[in-house]
């Protein structure tokens, strides 16, 4: 449109008045992208910048990271960050063992542990020898697979293979490593390394207002060329008319013909209507995201002092999205629950110890061992009996109970100022441990075969015969230590449903026991059995050495030492069961059932077990007991009976479904149920159909070829379960993969086409939150990648009432009514020009002073509308939680949609044709000496009609006053009377009569009361419908309010949060609570002697 500007036949527009508020638009955007490039210029910078020793000849010079090549071999200190994907060749540790912190890729805070290769141990023990090193590297691509390696390592005429154990990932931290040394395999600034690789690229996410938006440009956009063709057309007929009628007009036209004035024509009106383009609305937007984005970074009611944590928008372009929120995915551990596991209770020999017996209150005398280690990391065990027993030192199963475990783990112990600090593969582990240390058994040291611990302050060392080592499959871990009686016993713990079918009997302590874990599991406590057993020396002699045998098989050695363990672990006696919490997070009850007041349903999306993740979800409220539960049984027959029903979930009369549904609980009939799934059972159903087969679902598609047969067979199944889900009032699906959780959340925003936000606070909610129209990541213990991946960081699950209820609503309310009337005040102001051109020969002639058009969405409109985005609130915040019901409103898309675009451009029409009418009625019978009654004036007198009437119609519906909500409507009019006067000063229209071309016009129209009182008599006929409107409104807003108070007052009242057994109708299996998180390989690092060096004293 610039371009077509430059030609003077075509335009009549000033060459400044399209040219000067671009120019603004991009300035400001200029800045803006310059001021992000800065910082991450600055971040770069600081990340390139960071020193490391890299080996240049015989010694280690201090370089930068920019510096490093692939190639060199560099040396790490502790708490060092990895700079590049190396190769471990030795370390400071024994066998070169070097333990790395993974938080930042893996978003796990347990120790993992890498190892180099024992001929790098043995020969690279100097900078000499490292000088000399010309071994060469034959690897991979640069890949993203941050779990795997494959190269070999050619060095003195022998090939050494290489896999993940031996690599540091770039964005490690080393921990509990002095020194290692690597050699760099990927680097530089083309994303080589594995981390690098899985950034990705960045996908802007765009809210549904977005794509409203650039929807509805280009209708304006289409409107514009439909009216600049009707105008066209138009003109070519009035000058064949006028042409024939009126001779002085056949000179303008001796050289161009109708057509071609026509077709000249539209170009013209084509550039005179182009400032209805809205260009200036994007950056007002990308203004008004960022200050309420700020807004959200400074709730006081979302910070988070107990850690100094705030809130953080690192998204500033979503926030109207928060207020339009239906469905919310969100991961149990560290996210609804605290991730931070303390030993709680325990039943030893079918008693049951821990907070409720009684006593926990109480302080033991003497118990001074619960308090030993003053300083030290600390376990919150706290019932006096149980201290007293242990003390006492006279029941044996207790004892054994203690010792295993202080025995039977993998944890590593470090000394740090005179402190004993442990560092363990699973926080599980740890609280155990810090258990048996508050009771008197404290563990002190390992080594490659022993283990000491300190037995209420007698010192005694086990030796360590073998570790069995725990993976997901066997579900336990084992020790077989010899005391220092020379007595053998194995002492395993792990899952209830794999240590009772390995007891050598069943007795009365056995039936304790086993009610004991129902108990637990219905407090949503983390459960383990522990046993034990003695061994004698010849079994323990030919187990051994079929074990050592087993060890160093080249085939099938797992299945083998798996054979072995089961082998062992037999007729075991059992000692108790151990439960540990994992707390709900403050106020995560209250906020669901705000939430769900809301019409936004919760999903909760965890790799932990069925009944662990059941039992949270009433604790939580998210689960009543007035729900029918559907389990995986149910949920195939119901999908079995909405195909024969003809795809009819709800049913009627005598369809399968219904027929279903009511025969499994009829009083809560197609009112509240909740589904629970694993995600083995979503992968069968959702991609090959198995277990629909297994229940005998007919079908349709096995007529038709294989392909088409699987494509439609995943549609249909697809459809069907979301169907079904989206139908529950709440879901959870366990043992779910991130892989299944992202796909959960793709299902959804397909099938529904509904707005999505996804929480969690894991690497594995990464591709959750990435997937999910809003991702939020909790500021927790497990890393920071989520929160990295994430457009909002919280640091509690409470926060997300406010987030939602308060800033999202505020948020959409504040952006609906800024296009609303960013659209008004355009149509308002600017199309009449439309109806000026029935009044000028359809000439493309401006109504308007050309510096008018320019500053009109710069300067004259853009305050208040922008006020209104910024500031706008419809009630309180206080309100906002008090009435959730509100948060409807943006669920519906009632604020902002097609329609209200109609409406809008209709009274932006109508607004313009009362301003110019009005003033064109007055001016016509308007004359005599005194008279004002000139173009010019004319054009002053609409302006000033179209924008008080924008003026005061944002005025009456602004909700909120602010001093600066005032400051802004004052200052538009300051600025049209500023710039009006020095635009049409004599002064300036001698300096430049060609840009300055309405000498005195405001001056002679705004003194006039003529002029005045026209202005006043469109300001009254504009304004009174919109009064008319308000007043209804008004009333019927009130009646509304009273209502929802109404609803209120008979809300139920909330139950209190009871913690008690849930089975669902029709299941008498015993439910188990286990739950350990724990990293496979541990057993075989400790056992190969590759420990901390620490031995008790």
């Amino acid at each position: 449109i610039l371009i077509l500007q430059t030609f003077p036949a075509i335009s009549t527009l000033p060459w400044y008045t399209l040219l000067f508020p671009l120019s603004c638009l991009l300035i400001i955007r200029g800045l803006r992208d310059l001021i992000d490039d800065i910082g991450r210029h600055r971040s770069d910078r600081d990340i390139n910048s960071r020193p490391c020793e890299i080996l240049a000849g015989r010694r280690f010079c201090w370089q930068e990271w920019r510096d490093i090549c692939v190639g060199d071999i560099v040396r790490l200190r502790k708490d060092s960050v990895v700079p590049a994907d190396l190769l471990l060749l030795c370390s400071s540790e024994p066998s070169s063992l070097c333990y790395v912190e993974t938080a930042d890729i893996d978003g796990e805070t347990n120790l993992k542990f890498r190892q180099a290769l024992l001929v790098t141990h043995q020969e690279l023990g100097s900078e000499e020898s490292m000088a000399a090193f010309d071994g060469r590297v034959t690897c991979e691509e640069p890949n993203s697979r941050m779990h795997t390696f494959t190269g070999t390592l050619r060095w003195r005429g022998h090939t050494h293979a290489l896999d993940g154990d031996r690599i540091l990932l770039r964005g490690c931290r080393v921990r509990n490593t002095a020194l290692c040394y690597g050699l760099v395999l990927y680097a530089g600034e083309w994303f080589d390394s594995k981390i690098m690789r899985n950034s990705g690229k960045i996908k802007r996410k765009k809210t549904k207002l977005d794509h409203l938006m650039d929807r509805l440009v280009i209708v304006i956009f289409l409107l514009l060329l439909v009216t600049s063709l009707g105008l066209a057309v138009a003109s070519g007929f009035w000058a064949r008319t006028f042409q024939e009628k009126h001779s002085y007009l056949a000179a303008l036209y001796q050289h161009t013909s109708p057509a071609q004035q026509a077709f000249l024509n539209f170009w013209g009106f084509t550039i005179l209507l182009s400032i209805i383009i809205p260009m200036s609305m994007y950056i007002t937007l990308e203004f008004i995201y960022l200050v309420n984005s700020c807004f959200i970074n400074w709730d006081l009611g979302m910070y988070y002092g107990a850690k100094d944590i705030p809130a953080e928008a690192r998204s500033t372009s979503l926030s109207d999205q928060l207020g339009q929120i239906q469905y919310i995915f969100s991961d149990k551990t560290g996210t609804l629950t605290q991730n931070i596991m303390s030993f709680k209770k325990c039943c030893v020999n079918g008693t049951i110890y821990g907070p409720g017996t009684g006593h926990e209150n109480k302080q033991a005398p003497g118990s001074g061992l619960s308090r030993e280690h003053r300083g030290e990391q600390r376990s919150d065990v706290c019932d006096v009996t149980l201290l007293e027993a242990a003390q006492r030192d006279n029941d044996p199963v207790l004892r054994e109970f203690l010792r295993l475990l202080a025995l039977c783990h993998t944890v590593m112990v470090e000394h740090r100022d005179d402190q004993l600090v442990y560092q363990a593969a699973s926080p599980d582990e740890e609280a155990l441990v810090l258990a048996a240390r508050s009771l008197g058994y404290v563990f002190l040291a390992r080594t490659q075969d022993t283990i000491t611990i300190r037995e209420l302050g007698r010192t005694r060392t086990y030796e360590v015969l073998a570790m069995l080592d725990f993976n997901s499959d066997r579900k336990r871990m084992s020790v077989l230590v010899r005391d220092p009686q020379g007595t053998i016993r194995l002492y395993t713990k792990g899952a209830d449903t794999v240590i009772l079918e390995r007891l050598r009997g069943r007795g009365p302590e056995e039936t304790l026991t086993e009610r004991a874990l129902d108990r637990f599991a219905e407090e949503t406590l983390r459960t383990l059995c522990v046993a034990s057993r003695e061994v004698s020396e010849a079994e323990f002699r030919a187990w051994s050495r079929r074990h050592r045998e087993a060890a160093v098989l080249l085939r099938d050695r797992a299945q083998e030492l798996d054979r072995l363990y089961e082998e062992m672990e037999q007729n075991l006696q059992l000692l108790g069961a151990t439960a540990i919490e994992d707390k709900l997070q403050d106020g995560v009850p209250e906020t669901i059932q705000l939430l769900k007041l809301g019409n936004i349903k919760v999903w909760v999306l965890t790799g932990d077990k069925q009944e662990t993740a059941m039992n949270i979800g009433y604790a939580c409220r998210l689960l009543t007991d007035d729900m029918e539960i559907l389990e995986e049984k149910e949920v195939s027959e119901i999908l079995q009976a909405y195909w024969e029903s003809n795809n009819n979930l709800s049913g009627s009369g005598d369809a399968p479904c219904s027929r279903h549904l009511s025969q499994q609980r009829p009083e809560t009939l197609c009112h509240k149920r909740a589904i629970i799934v694993s995600g083995d059972f979503l992968d069968k159903m959702l991609h090959t159909g198995e277990v629909l087969k297994e229940k005998g679902w007919p079908w349709r598609w096995l007529c038709c070829d294989r392909a088409e047969a699987s494509q439609d067979q995943g549609g249909l199944v697809e459809k069907a379960f979301m169907d079904l889900a989206t139908s529950c009032q709440a879901v959870i699906c366990c043992r779910v993969t991130p892989k299944q959780k992202a796909l959960m959340v793709q299902l959804v925003k397909k099938h529904k086409k509904a707005v999505t936000l996804a929480i969690g606070d894991g690497a594995n909610d990464v591709n959750m939150i990435k997937t999910a129209d809003i991702g939020v990541g909790i500021s927790g213990l497990e890393g920071l990648q989520a929160v990295q991946c994430s457009d909002y960081a919280l640091a509690q699950f409470s926060f997300l009432q406010r987030l939602l209820l308060v800033h999202g609503r505020w948020n959409y309310l504040r952006i609906c009514k800024f296009l609303r009337y960013f659209f008004y005040k355009t149509f308002a102001g600017l199309l009449a020009q439309v109806w000026f051109a029935f009044h000028s020969g359809f000439t493309a002639q401006p109504l308007y002073e050309g510096w008018f058009l320019a500053l009109y969405n710069i300067f004259y409109t853009a305050y208040p509308v922008l006020s209104v985005g910024l500031l706008e609130q419809d009630v309180s915040a206080k309100k906002s939680l008090e009435f959730p019901e509100l948060y409807v409103v943006g669920q519906q898309d009632e604020l902002f949609n097609y329609r209200v675009f109609g409406v809008t451009l209709l009274h932006g029409v109508g607004t313009s044709l009362i301003s110019f009418y009005i003033t064109l009625w007055a001016f016509e019978d308007h004359v005599g000496t005194k008279a004002v009654g000139d173009y010019e004036s004319f054009s002053v007198t609409v302006a000033l009609s179209a924008l008080l009437s924008v003026l005061v119609e944002i005025v009456l519906d602004t909700q909120y006053w602010t001093v600066l909500s005032f400051l802004m409507v004052t200052a538009s009019l300051l600025f049209f009377c500023l710039f009006s006067f020095l635009t049409q000063s004599v002064d300036a229209y001698r300096i430049a009569p060609a840009i300055f071309r309405f000498p005195d016009a405001s001056w002679n129209a705004l003194t006039d009361p003529y002029v005045l009182l026209v202005v006043l008599l469109s300001l009254v006929v504009n304004t009174l419908p919109s009064l008319t409107v308000h007043a209804i409104r008004a009333i019927m807003g009130r009646a509304t309010t009273q209502q929802k108070i109404h609803l209120e007052a008979k809300r139920d009242p909330e139950p209190p949060v009871e913690l008690r057994s849930h089975v669902p109708r029709g299941s008498f299996r015993r439910r188990s609570s286990y739950a350990f998180s724990h990293q496979q390989g541990y057993a075989g690092l400790i056992t190969r002697g590759d420990s901390l060096r620490a031995r008790a004293t």
